[in-house]
């Protein structure tokens, strides 16, 4: 989020966090020259800073959200934003009141330039009406490197809660969905007994007045793919299709961005690695000029919503 930030124009001031986590050494290493706040009170009484960025033990990022916005800064906080629906509404409350942007680095869509690409031709009418999007989130479990609180479900807020609201932002924001239904939701731990905390499987189906989505995520990447997750994501239009492949042409190359167009006139695969990510330089803009270029207010809210009812839904009946 930081690096992005800084690419699209940002100033990164300084940064705080209570303890040690196992990312801290790779961190400093690619921001040597932000300094560590002994304080986080500094940076959130600091006038001359407008966002905070939260990347916390899931669990603790609501708290932290509101204290922010109660600061007066605006907020860009890694998915998942909050893990209960209660924390939900305390979040919408602190909106409401303080006027500030709370807004979710949903990296599976703000931070790959395919899924720009795909945006743009939609957009142009290139596969009709959207009526589906199917998208597959696996990723690498990296057992070793896990912190104990991935392993407690309260902590982390489930897989649905967590991963899968990336694909909820996708559904609603390529079939250009308000509001959508859970129509089935389910959870499990089919790999991992050892961790009953940890649900390595889920998946959700969902619909709206505008199109129905399915999506499977999982925790099962295999070694020998080359990074940590084959994400893909297929939109169905009435006149064609798009496949996205992210991360990895899998069984081909190593290549990431590759997206395959199918209408009435074209059936090809296209390199759209240098299609930009404008998440970042439209959020600048929006804190200077309090709009919503970047991603509606709502639609970071539903989002969110519709993954902790998928949750709450898959866990009344869990495997």
């Amino acid at each position: 989020m930081a690096g992005n930030l800084i690419d699209a124009g940002a100033d990164f001031v300084g940064w705080w966090t209570n303890s040690n986590p196992e990312p801290l050494t790779g961190f400093i290493k690619r921001f040597p020259d932000t300094p560590r706040i002994s304080d986080p009170d500094i940076l959130l009484s600091d006038p001359e800073i407008d966002m905070i960025l939260i990347s916390c033990i899931p669990r603790d990022r609501a708290a932290w959200a509101i204290k922010a916005m109660e600061a007066g800064k605006d907020v860009m906080v890694d998915k998942p934003g909050c893990v209960t629906l209660a924390e939900l509404d305390e979040i919408k409350q602190a909106i409401a009141r303080t006027g500030r942007i709370w807004t979710i680095d949903y990296s599976e869509r703000h931070e790959v330039p395919c899924v720009t690409k795909a945006a743009e031709l939609v957009q142009a009418g290139a596969i009709g009406k959207v009526v589906q999007t199917v998208g597959l989130g696996p990723h690498r479990l990296n057992r070793p490197t896990r912190p104990d609180w991935f392993f407690d479900r309260d902590a982390s807020g489930g897989i649905l809660t967590d991963i899968g609201s990336h694909q909820i932002d996708q559904f609603l924001f390529f079939t250009g969905s308000i509001d959508a239904e859970i129509m089935h939701a389910s959870v499990a731990n089919y790999a991992n007994p050892e961790d009953p905390g940890l649900q390595d499987f889920g998946e959700i189906v969902l619909k709206s007045d505008q199109g129905r989505g399915y999506i499977r995520i999982d925790w099962y990447t295999p070694d020998a793919l080359p990074n940590w997750g084959d994400g893909r994501l297929t939109i169905l239009g009435t006149e064609g299709y798009i496949e996205l492949r992210k991360y990895v042409d899998a069984g081909v190359s190593d290549a990431t961005n590759t997206l395959i167009l199918v209408n009435g006139d074209r059936c090809e695969k296209i390199d759209a690695s240098d299609a930009g990510i404008p998440y970042f330089s439209r959020l600048i803009n929006d804190v200077r000029n309090r709009t919503e270029t970047a991603m509606p207010q709502t639609h970071t809210l539903k989002a969110m919503e519709l993954a902790l009812k998928a949750q709450a839904m898959a866990e009344s009946h869990a495997v």
